[in-house]
């Protein structure tokens, strides 16, 4: 008569029923027992490692899981707390790498102190969305004149040019502009 066959959960092989139950029991004992008798200390040396409570407990936590799941892989059990030890260890240190990493893009991803804040942002686009509607209420000529000076930045010359007008009327139609803009904006 052939043993019935079965497959581990924690490590997917496949093994006698009888077997099966036996190493799933040795490894809820075993990591149980380790568990009473270490857990603290591990907490203590990976808190002094990390400076974190909460993390340095999650890491130990981990390493328990690891070690049950790799149970049937340790040749000795005796060597168990040494496995924990590294294990702990290893994920500090992995932690400690990914802190610096964290933190190295979070001082790259700051904005300048002295950059305006999000609020001055919006306002700031609030106003510009006024001035662009004040700006389409304009005559052409001088939205047109308007635009050429203050936007493209544009000498009177050029904009007499660009319109084909004199500079006396790029003169006057500007003016006229700024202040119908003026009165239009003080309004708001």
């Amino acid at each position: 008569m052939t043993p019935e066959l079965v497959t581990d959960l924690g490590s997917g092989r496949t093994m006698p029923r009888q077997r099966a139950q036996t190493t799933t029991w040795a490894a809820d004992e075993a990591v149980t027992r380790l568990f009473a008798a270490h857990y603290r200390p591990l907490v203590r040396l990976a808190t002094l490692l990390l400076r974190e409570p909460g993390m340095a407990e999650e890491i130990v936590q981990d390493a328990y899981v690891a070690l049950h799941s790799r149970w049937w892989r340790l040749r000795d059990a005796d060597k168990a707390l040494g496995y924990l030890r590294v294990t702990v260890a290893n994920r500090c240190r992995s932690a400690i790498r990914h802190r610096r990493v964290v933190q190295a893009h979070l001082a790259a991803a700051r904005p300048d102190p002295d950059a305006p804040s999000a609020e001055a942002g919006a306002l700031d686009q609030l106003r510009h969305a006024d001035v662009i509607s004040a700006l389409r209420a304009l005559p052409p000529r001088q939205r047109e004149a308007i635009v050429l000076r203050y936007y493209a930045d544009l000498s009177e010359a050029q904009i007499a040019d660009a319109m084909g007008v004199s500079r006396g009327a790029v003169k006057s139609h500007t003016a006229r502009g700024i202040a119908a803009l003026r009165t239009s904006l003080d309004g708001m």
